[in-house]
């Protein structure tokens, strides 16, 4: 019954415009000015003085995440269509996503540690994206469904492009913030409640915005997809917090790592999708487009489920040391 529902699925045409994207972009900017009036410069040595979270959580972001997703693609290839199966394995092998970096905030994580690793993953996205994908993607059609051989396209991800997109949503809002915080720390003190309230407007904003633009497909096939996308967010989440634990890094770092694996930057994988000289058009009109664009939406709303749990209960200090507790 589901399997057929997923095949009907790929004849789908999934819409968002570009105005949207923009639009999105400009909402990412003006979130992460409003993380940056919380940021400490100086905290950022500290990210690097102690590296032992920085390593665990891109180790997890770029390893451990889209190997995973390829074992549950293999589990459930009886299930999954030819295209849900490489949605899935695509946004594996996006970088985390920027809005990781506002949760990161909220639950009170370390948003520096946060945003370094969304930085140096967005950077090794021409790199560890395609390589992921080639990888992964490969492996289970070779295994598991021959008939998704046509989606195996080669990935293309401009280095400039990638640097851009830094430099606009990240480098110039946190510069923006800490200027703010330096000339103007009573404005900043103001003004950093404020955005974050403004923030999750914004984000709510956005999953209205972008389920208006399909409604009526996102109804018929979302109780599946939405099983499908929860169990692979769960995933990350659990990858995240599981290697932190192991690891026994301070609680605000675990709270961090957790939400950059779980998060991921689907708006990338959307963007190389609408390339007609990547994926051919056919291509971009099932399964993978709506996997890889109710990922954007869920990830928002388990984003702030999770940094909720983190911000207001105290679950996750079970299980270290009291020193690291203090961290």
């Amino acid at each position: 019954m589901y399997g057929d529902l997923l095949q009907q699925l790929d004849a789908e045409t999934i819409s968002f415009s570009q105005t949207g994207t923009r639009l999105l972009g400009v909402f990412m900017a003006v979130v992460m000015y409003g993380v940056a009036l919380g940021l400490k410069p100086h905290f950022f040595r500290g990210v690097f003085n102690r590296p032992r979270s920085m390593f665990i959580g891109l180790v997890c972001q770029w390893i451990v995440l889209p190997l995973f997703t390829f074992i549950l693609c293999a589990s459930l290839h009886n299930l999954l269509s030819p295209t849900v199966a490489m949605g899935l394995i695509l946004v594996a092998s996006c970088p985390g996503g920027a809005v990781s970096n506002f949760m990161s905030s909220y639950s009170k994580g370390n948003s520096e540690l946060s945003v370094l690793m969304s930085t140096i993953t967005t950077l090794g996205a021409p790199i560890f994206t395609p390589i992921n994908y080639a990888i992964w993607g490969g492996l289970y059609v070779k295994y598991f469904d021959l008939a998704a051989r046509n989606m195996l396209q080669p990935l293309q991800i401009s280095p400039l492009h990638v640097s851009l997109t830094v430099i606009i949503i990240v480098g110039i809002p946190v510069l923006l913030g800490f200027l703010t915080v330096r000339f103007a720390p009573k404005v900043a003190d103001r003004l950093k409640e404020v955005m974050r309230y403004v923030s999750i407007a914004v984000f709510l904003g956005i999953v209205v915005m972008m389920l208006s633009q399909n409604y009526s497909s996102f109804r018929k096939y979302i109780g599946i997809i939405f099983i499908i996308v929860l169990v692979h967010n769960l995933i990350g989440l659990g990858i995240g917090y599981t290697a932190s634990t192991i690891g026994r890094v301070p609680v605000k770092d675990r709270r961090s790592v957790t939400l950059e694996v779980g998060i991921q930057n689907s708006g990338l994988g959307l963007m190389l999708l609408f390339n007609t000289n990547i994926f051919p058009p056919e291509i971009a009109m099932g399964g993978m487009v709506f996997v890889t664009a109710w990922w954007g939406i869920w990830h928002i709303i388990s984003g702030l489920a999770v940094s909720a749990l983190f911000r207001y209960t105290g679950f996750d200090s079970v299980g270290l040391s009291k020193r690291n507790v203090r961290q």
